[in-house]
């Protein structure tokens, strides 16, 4: 099967019906943690309450099964998964994936089973656990979109480390490259450990409102990744960014200069997370201090371990920003001294401030203004002077 026909697929005006006012999205959880679940809830923009009472305009209204969130249990709440799996529900569903999907062959062969929900009867009349993995295969035939959240699902994560016993993988290595959703669309990534809950939500009601004909095809890249969240490196929005350009590095936690000396994979890591912060727009990984250990990549855990410890590649990008960065730094130190005066304390000479002693530029530091200046105006001309 060839690739995602994309053009095709965009000026398909509306794939749901428009009178669908209800979309089902059912949570299965692999081998995970929950965090995938514990950010999701604390989305903000948009917010899990406003897709599930239907406040986003033109968005359906989704009904959510989740197996910790559910007020139901026992067969009142598996009921809907079976008719979803059956393509038997009478509505429009998408499957949401929370943690890596374990290979249940080996688990199988000693009597046992890595993670599951609900149960059937064996040819014995005895319960056996349903395991998820058979839920995502079952439900994906009919669902008009799978999404992958977290790490674990998208790419398999830490429980798909090396040296685990449970031989675990993602969604994607589940499906294959060939699945497509009853509605076109191949799994849908959202990368983060956990993510940040905003592109959870934010990434579901685009899906929802594309399907819907109401908004534009969303962006992906060739991971499947919402191109418009993770098209940027962690570096480019990070706030110590420009201590990285000026050549000035953390030697150890807590200090506020860049962080790659110290660990931080930033330059290279696909996330958003210094631009939108953890929980409502606050926090974030270096934020707060902590270095990026690429939890949002495929190569999460072993490609960026040890953890903490100088990545190889700042070697040489690190000591080429100290030597550039030094002149750099210098001469908007030299800028910036010039730009903290008035026109009036630059004629008097002084600096009436009683918060301390402010030096006067030396004959150097004139000279560099003066010719500074001319490159400034040197197509304006400047505030005060006498235009021919």
């Amino acid at each position: 099967m060839a690739k995602l026909n994309v053009a095709m697929l965009a000026q398909t005006s509306a794939l749901l019906p428009d009178n669908i006012e209800e979309v089902h999205a059912f949570w299965i959880a692999g081998g995970s943690c929950d965090g995938c679940s514990i950010a999701a809830v604390g989305a903000t923009s948009p917010s899990v309450e406003d897709l599930t009472n239907g406040t986003i305009p033109g968005a359906p209204k989704v009904i959510l099964h989740h197996p910790v969130l559910a007020v139901n249990a026992g067969e009142s709440f598996m009921e809907p998964f079976r008719l979803a799996a059956k393509g038997e529900l009478g509505a429009p569903f998408v499957v949401l994936c929370e943690g890596s999907i374990m290979d249940e062959g080996l688990a199988a062969e000693t009597g046992g089973y890595w993670s599951g929900m609900g149960s059937d009867e064996d040819e014995n009349g005895d319960p056996q656990p349903i395991p998820s993995s058979s839920w995502v295969t079952r439900m994906a035939e009919h669902a008009a979109a799978v999404i992958a959240v977290g790490t674990c699902a998208t790419w398999g994560g830490i429980p798909a480390a090396a040296g685990n016993p449970t031989n675990a993988a993602s969604v994607m290595d589940l499906l294959g490259e060939d699945y497509r959703s009853s509605l076109g669309l191949p799994v849908v990534n959202i990368p983060g450990c956990a993510p940040q809950g905003d592109n959870i939500t934010e990434t579901i009601i685009a899906v929802l409102l594309f399907l819907h004909g109401i908004g534009p095809l969303p962006e992906f890249d060739e991971l499947g990744r919402p191109a418009w969240l993770f098209g940027e490196t962690v570096h480019r929005g990070c706030t110590r960014a420009g201590y990285y350009e000026e050549g000035e590095f953390a030697k150890q936690h807590g200090d506020k200069e860049c962080l790659v000396e110290v660990g931080c994979w930033g330059p290279v890591v696909q996330c958003n997370i210094n631009q939108r912060g953890a929980i409502n727009g606050m926090g974030g990984c270096m934020n707060v201090g902590a270095p990026c250990i690429g939890c949002t990549m495929p190569g999460f855990p072993d490609s960026f371990a040890p953890f903490y410890q100088t990545p190889p590649g700042t070697v040489v990008s690190s000591n080429i920003s100290r030597v550039t960065g030094s002149l750099v730094s210098n001469l908007r130190k030299m800028t910036q001294a010039s730009q903290n005066r008035t026109n009036k304390w630059n004629k008097d000479g002084n600096v009436p401030s009683g918060w301390g002693h402010v030096a006067e530029p030396s004959v150097l530091e004139k000279v560099a203004h003066f010719a500074y200046e001319k490159l400034q105006f040197k197509n304006s001309p400047k505030p005060g002077s006498k235009v021919k």
